[in-house]
């Protein structure tokens, strides 16, 4: 029975059923544009490519219709990443069977680039899965390429949103010189300039990578974007920690178009593997998602994890490396069977529906099918979602910070919605929180403290008092007496100066950022006129005093008046002429910026202070205009001064000449810094003040006015007197030995018979005597016996000598007398004779004349 029931089934499985066919699927040609030897060759990354292509080629067979319906079948092209063999090849494909739709793949950029800008001509649209430059975005020259890999450019989007979240404006960029990392480095470059983000430096290196970077910092760069290979990793962060631009104060930024991440397995001299991972310590890189992390399997029935162990899996058994666009070519052969099998579908709907069924499509019909069937692709792939905006690819980006030694994702960045999304506790930075882009520059501004500007008002105010005290008491002791220039009038001008010198302590240390810029512009008008007058009008009554005592005569009102007015208009008339062609303005005035390392910070001190455009010039005329008249006081001074003996006006003079000197000097280097330069000029301003009142005033309220001026007068008229002494002195010793000269030679001519004795003054000043005697003169021996020497008619007669005397010595007394003239008492000698021809005793030290 069993038996019977088995030859039964077999007849059955034999006769009854039905041979099921064979599912036939129709072939889609295609291109793969490719390096030669990239697949067979499984040293190439390429290999770890084709390997992923494969694994979608064969998941595409277990699908449902209409994908199960259709076979992709590629054919390879040799593109030898070389421009112009790829046009060659694709051209050549292009006049021979079958008829291709679509080009696969293109890894060379250079030709990628070429190949697209021709695909519009031949009707071709292009599906790539490698590394698309910026450039490529345009989508006028490049409307018929699409890739599954997110341009370079949403990798600079990533950064500015990074860079926007942390409000960081000031960044510097280095990068390695290579034609696709130039693309992406002028792209950020426009990017972070539409953001307003200053771009400090920009650097580029092919091997001296420190040099770059020591550039970087110099110019203060804190945050940092690289665009580098990976090869180039250690070498980059050797030199980041040589010049120790790493830690809190450094932020890294890098850069990579979807490596697996950065690897130091290369050595790099001088650097040791800790040492690069404390360089590396806190960088963030942006990176494309290579897998999706959802869970839900997507079109191709396998989860991004499933695709990845299968992958490992098949990659293992062929001895090929792992491509990082292994997951982005599993996707693109999904986006190119999608698109060719909604062409295909819209055919044969037509050949079947359509009432232009038996017209056959046109070239540019197909290519306009296909294009639109690629924008309208949406699924969901092994890398995420997979469709296209513009033509580019929408993605998310990854943020990795590396933590340690291993990165950490620690946000994403999403190119459809263009928001960046950050897990805040998985970030950790060296420092307290992220660096700042910059050295933290502290503005102050130096302005005068309230407890200098009251030490210094309050002392102006008390050399304010003393002066307006001074100028009472000396308007009331003067008010009975005629008020001329030389009398009261010129302590009056001299207080009014005093006065107003120390008024302008008052306005010179008033804040002028607390007034508006009219009061403040005005403030320093008040403070130049006050301090420049002030020191005309008081060094001008020193000057006329000074001068008054040197000419040894009193200086009446109007030559005084004049001197004074003539001063006056000069100084008023530059001052009016300053103020009308170059006012005075506030101005602030940057100072040297003071480092503080410990709190990274630096101190950037600005000052306000009175300038205008040509301050220097109209200094030099002011001081100009002044310096003779106090140079030529000083001279006068010097000449009327008192050795040994202090003389107040001679000591006034030095003195106002010497501040006035000190305190133009120390308000034009203290200008900088507006508390020293209050503390430094009021302090020389009130000491020159304070120095004039009491050494004029002083001594004038404690032993009277009349009895210093008189004294004053009579000291200085005695000086000059005793000069004059002194030079009468020496007259009389010339005249002296002219005299002595005269008697020898009369001596030798008359044959004198009298003898008469002088007494004079020696060479010490004392009295000396002189014996001489004096003949009559004789003609000849033999003489008349009527001539007698002794008549009257004789030349040595009493008569005639007599008359001799009363005309020679008056000229011999007034110079051998002291200067001064001859005294009263001796006046009686010109008409006495007996003081001439007999000895006798003489009052007031006059000479006796005796005869022998």
């Amino acid at each position: 029975m069993m038996e019977a029931l088995r030859l039964l089934l077999v007849c059955w499985l034999l006769f009854g059923l039905e041979p099921v066919p064979a599912q036939v699927r129709h072939p889609l040609p295609v291109l793969w544009m490719m390096p030669a030897g990239s697949v067979s060759g499984g040293g190439n990354l390429q290999a770890g490519v084709a390997t992923a292509v494969r694994l979608a080629l064969e998941d595409l067979k277990k699908q449902a219709a209409p994908l199960g319906d259709y076979e992709i079948q590629f054919h390879e092209l040799d593109s030898q990443c070389d421009s112009a063999e790829s046009i060659k090849a694709l051209f050549d494909a292009m006049w021979v069977e079958p008829n291709y739709l679509l080009l696969f793949g293109g890894v060379c950029p250079s030709v990628t680039a070429l190949i697209a800008r021709s695909l519009p001509a031949l009707n071709l649209l292009q599906v790539s899965f490698s590394d698309s430059s910026p450039s490529l975005s345009n989508r006028k020259w490049y409307g018929n390429l699409f890739s599954t890999v997110p341009s370079d450019r949403v990798l600079n989007q990533a950064t500015v949103k990074l860079l926007q979240r942390f409000k960081w404006t000031r960044v510097g960029v280095i990068s390695q010189e290579q034609p696709r990392l130039s693309e992406v480095k002028k792209d950020l470059s426009r990017q972070l300039l539409k953001a307003d983000i200053q771009v400090v430096s920009s650097e580029s290196f092919s091997d001296n990578v420190c040099s770059s970077l020591k550039r970087l910092k110099e110019r203060d760069v804190r945050v940092i974007i690289g665009h580098f290979e990976e090869e180039s990793v250690s070498e980059v962060l050797c030199c980041a920690y040589r010049l120790n631009m790493f830690g809190a104060r450094y932020q890294w930024l890098v850069v990579d178009g979807g490596t697996s991440g950065w690897r130091f397995e290369k050595q790099v001299p001088g650097c040791t593997a800790n040492s690069l991972l404390m360089a590396a310590d806190g960088s963030i890189k942006m990176q494309m998602r290579r897998l999706g992390n959802t869970k839900t399997p997507g079109i191709s029935g396998r989860t991004p994890q499933d695709y990845q162990d299968s992958y490992v899996r098949r990659l293992t058994q062929e001895g090929s490396k792992v491509s990082p666009l292994h997951s982005f070519a599993y996707d693109a052969v999904w986006v190119t069977a999608k698109a060719l099998t909604q062409v295909m579908e819209a055919v044969k709907h037509r050949e079947k529906y359509s009432s232009r069924r038996n017209v056959s499509l046109s070239g540019e019909e197909v290519q306009k099918t296909l294009l639109e069937a690629v924008k309208q692709t949406q699924f969901e792939g092994v890398t995420g979602s997979v469709f296209f905006r513009n033509g580019e690819r929408m993605a998310a980006i990854d943020l990795i910070q590396f933590q340690g030694s291993s990165g950490v994702s620690v946000g994403d960045f999403s190119t459809s919605t263009q928001q960046l999304r950050l897990v805040n506790h998985l970030l950790k930075f060296p420092g307290p929180g992220p660096t700042r882009d910059r050295t933290l520059v502290v503005v102050q501004r130096q302005h005068v403290s309230f407890l200098l500007y009251g030490i210094i008002s309050s002392a102006a105010a008390g050399t304010i008092f003393i002066t307006l005290a001074l100028l009472f008491f000396t308007a009331i002791c003067r008010k009975h007496r005629p008020l001329t220039l030389s009398d009261g009038s010129e302590d009056e001008l001299l207080l009014l100066g005093v006065l107003m010198s120390s008024s302008s302590i008052l306005v010179s240390g008033l804040d002028g950022a607390t007034w508006s810029l009219w009061t403040s512009e005005l403030l320093c008008s008040v403070r130049l006129w006050t301090v420049s007058l002030g020191h005309t009008v008081g060094f001008s009554v020193l000057f006329i005093r000074t001068w008054r005592l040197h000419s040894l005569c009193s200086v009446r009102h109007k030559p005084a008046g004049r001197v004074l007015l003539l001063l006056l208009l000069l100084d008023v008339s530059l001052l009016s002429t300053w103020q009308t062609v170059d006012p005075l303005r506030r101005v602030e005035l940057q100072l040297r910026p003071q480092s503080v390392p410990a709190q990274d910070e630096l101190v950037q001190m600005f000052s306000e202070s009175c300038s205008s455009s040509n301050m220097q010039l109209w200094i030099a005329a002011v001081c100009g205009s002044k310096a003779p008249t106090m140079a030529l006081g000083c001279l006068l001074a010097w000449s009327v001064r008192s050795p040994g003996r202090p003389q107040p006006l001679t000591q006034c003079v030095v003195a106002v000449t010497t501040f006035s000197v000190s305190g133009l000097l120390a308000s034009l280097l203290t200008a900088h810094n507006p508390p020293l330069q209050l503390g430094v000029s009021g302090v020389l301003v009130l000491c020159c003040n304070l120095f004039v009142l009491g050494w004029l005033f002083g001594p004038k309220f404690l032993y009277g006015d009349d009895e210093l001026g008189d004294k004053e007068e009579e000291e200085v008229r005695g000086r000059s007197l005793s000069g004059l002494n002194l030079q009468l002195w020496s007259h009389n010793a010339q005249l002296d030995s002219d005299i002595e000269t005269l008697r020898l030679q009369l001596c030798e001519a008359t044959q004198p018979k009298l003898q008469r004795g002088t007494r004079g003054r020696d060479s010490a000043g004392g009295l000396r005597s002189v014996t001489w005697s004096h003949a009559a003169q004789v003609f000849s021996e033999e003489r008349s016996p009527a001539w007698d020497p002794l008549s009257p008619d004789g030349i040595n007669s009493p008569e005639h000598v007599r008359r001799r005397l009363s005309v020679q010595l008056p000229i011999l007394h007034h110079s051998y007398l002291p200067a001064g003239g001859v005294r009263a008492s001796s006046s009686r000698m010109f008409w006495d004779d007996s003081y001439f021809l007999f000895p006798d005793q003489s009052d007031g030290g006059c000479d006796h004349v005796t005869e022998e």
